[in-house]
């Protein structure tokens, strides 16, 4: 470290403990509390934190933490082939986080970047780890998609505008085509939800490895399908929840796992935004006509759309979709799909299952025993027919607590996520927080010899820098606040997706597990259309755990 990081870190040392006011009293209490048990130690190294900043080893040693180590870089090999299957917004973020942007955005990055210093998405992009892939093919059904995939698949000095371009990669006009390709190793799928289970299957039957974006399914019946293609493969498969990659989330499991909070009885999590892009009204591009979108191919194939009409309408569902409509091009629903049940799986499948999944890997909860829901299109009167309000339940009788999930689109006060346990609550976000219990029996003596003030935050753990890079909208400051944009692993800053992508890679190339797989893909999966069921139904449902099946009661 410099001489300047270090004064730096002093004068920031300076203000963090002159902030807190910690008394003379409580520093004395708190190093009395390193000779306590486990949440003693956690106090101590806290107090020691405030003292010099670069002490994280020292809190992870008092803690009991492991350091989560960096990235391994890529091993030798040969170059992995890859192919997009849909280049939306967020196709053509995934290009991004594996090194392939378009000119224009990466002029973009530099022009944010001499306006503000402190802006550094372009240095990021351009340090990343070269994974050794290559953009061989592309699919979407709107050509202006397929050309900006092209471009940025081509693009690989990672050029601004005027720049050198590599060998163009092939664009295919439907995905069957380019899974068919013998230069296609694997395939990236981000298209709307009402492909995803069905292109992952294809694709596996195809040999080919796969990340697909969540939610993993848009039915139930794809969800059991599509777990027995992948237990019979042994390729890499990958769900997109990048949440995986956060280092707050596997310190949070420690912590629980510790016993820190006491036994957990309530779980609270939510989703706010307020703005357009956060309710999926998102802008209509103007080269959008008959003639650059291929209509047809995204409803899907007559017989897929009789299969899910049946499906819907045997669950008494019919009055949610709209036969009608599907045969009558509209940018509306092309651009907006996941304001319709037609294609999207709504609140649920879109926003809880991020919540869900992060959740799962600190908890081990699995599949809930029973989900309620409640909602309704309170503030979006655009014709969608997806709630913009949701509340659901969900109850686990044998662990003996319910995680409760609420969303508005039309309010952004944030929420963070909280365990609440009898001793400690634990807020986890991009940061965490544990506050002790005024009623906690575990740390009922130090409570009363006043060496923990409850109601209070004792412990915060903050990786990196609190401050997040150009969040210039409500949806992104969700994300940023849910620690979904970017995460740090000792003090170096990562783009999550990349983080999820690469260990992806890494993985079709060792033929090691990922960490979001088809078991925990599963568990989201059938957890989300619980939830959306039980909306939809106005019922409880339930997970019969023996048959593996969801039931009314």
């Amino acid at each position: 470290m410099s001489t300047t990081e270090n004064q730096d870190n002093e004068k920031k040392t300076t203000s963090e403990s002159s902030g807190q006011n910690i008394s003379k009293g409580r520093r004395d209490a708190l190093k009395t509390l390193a000779t306590l048990p486990v949440l003693g130690a956690m106090a101590y190294g806290v107090y020691k934190k405030t003292q010099k900043e670069h002490t994280n080893r020292q809190v992870a040693d008092m803690f009991h933490f492991q350091e989560n180590p960096a990235p391994a870089p890529v091993s030798d090999g040969k170059i992995i082939r890859i192919g997009i299957i849909g280049v939306g917004s967020r196709g053509i973020s995934l290009m991004q986080a594996i090194g392939f942007a378009t000119p224009e955005k990466v002029e973009e990055l530099k022009k944010e970047l001499r306006k503000n210093s402190k802006d550094t998405r372009y240095k990021d992009f351009m340090e990343q780890e070269d994974l050794q892939i290559k953009i061989t093919a592309v699919c979407d059904i709107f050509d202006v998609h397929a050309q900006n995939a092209i471009l940025a698949g081509a693009n690989i000095h990672r050029e601004a505008l005027n720049g050198r371009f590599g060998e163009m990669p092939k664009r295919y006009n439907t995905y069957k085509e380019l899974l068919a390709a013998p230069d296609v190793d694997a395939v990236i799928i981000a298209t709307p939800d009402h492909w995803h289970g069905t292109m992952t299957m294809d694709a596996i039957k195809a040999g080919k490895h796969v990340y697909v974006e969540k939610p993993m399914t848009w039915t139930v019946p794809e969800t059991y399908a599509l777990r027995e293609v992948l237990r019979n493969s042994k390729l890499a498969f990958q769900l997109g929840h990048q949440n995986r990659q956060i280092e707050t989330y596997k310190r949070g499991k420690e912590i629980v796992e510790k016993g820190l909070l006491g036994s957990v009885t309530l779980i609270e999590t939510s989703t706010n935004r307020n703005d357009p892009n956060g309710a999926w009204v998102y802008p209509i591009h103007p080269d959008a006509n008959p003639r650059t979108i291929d209509w047809k191919q995204f409803e899907g194939d007559p017989d897929r759309v009789k299969e899910y009409m049946d499906y819907m309408t045997s669950n008494g569902l019919a009055k949610y979709i709209g036969p009608d409509s599907r045969d009558k091009f509209s940018l509306e629903r092309f651009f907006r799909w996941r304001c319709w049940w037609d294609y999207s799986t709504g609140l649920s499948g879109d926003l809880l299952t991020h919540e869900f999944d992060a959740i799962n890997q600190i908890m081990n909860l699995g599949i809930p025993d029973a989900a309620t829901s409640s909602g309704g299109v309170y503030f979006f009167k655009d014709g969608r027919t997806v709630p913009d309000v949701l509340q659901t339940t969900f109850e686990y009788k044998k662990r003996k607590l319910a995680l409760l999930y609420s969303a508005t689109l039309a309010n952004q006060f944030n929420r963070p996520r909280k365990f609440m346990g009898h001793d400690a609550t634990m807020e986890i976000g991009n940061s965490i927080t544990v506050t002790v219990d005024p009623q906690s029996v575990q740390y009922k003596d130090q409570i009363e010899k006043g060496l923990i003030k409850p109601g209070k935050p004792f412990y915060n753990y903050t990786p990196g820098q609190k401050d997040v890079d150009a969040v210039s909208s409500a949806t992104q400051l969700y994300f940023a606040e849910r620690g979904l944009l970017y995460s740090y692993v000792n003090g170096k800053r990562y783009n999550t997706t990349f983080l999820h992508l690469k260990e992806w890679i890494d993985c079709i190339r060792t033929g090691k597990k990922t960490s979001c797989g088809i078991e925990e893909g599963f568990h989201e999966a059938i957890t989300s259309h619980m939830g959306t069921r039980a909306y939809l139904e106005g019922r409880t449902m339930y997970w019969d755990a023996d048959k593996e099946e969801i039931t009314r009661g």
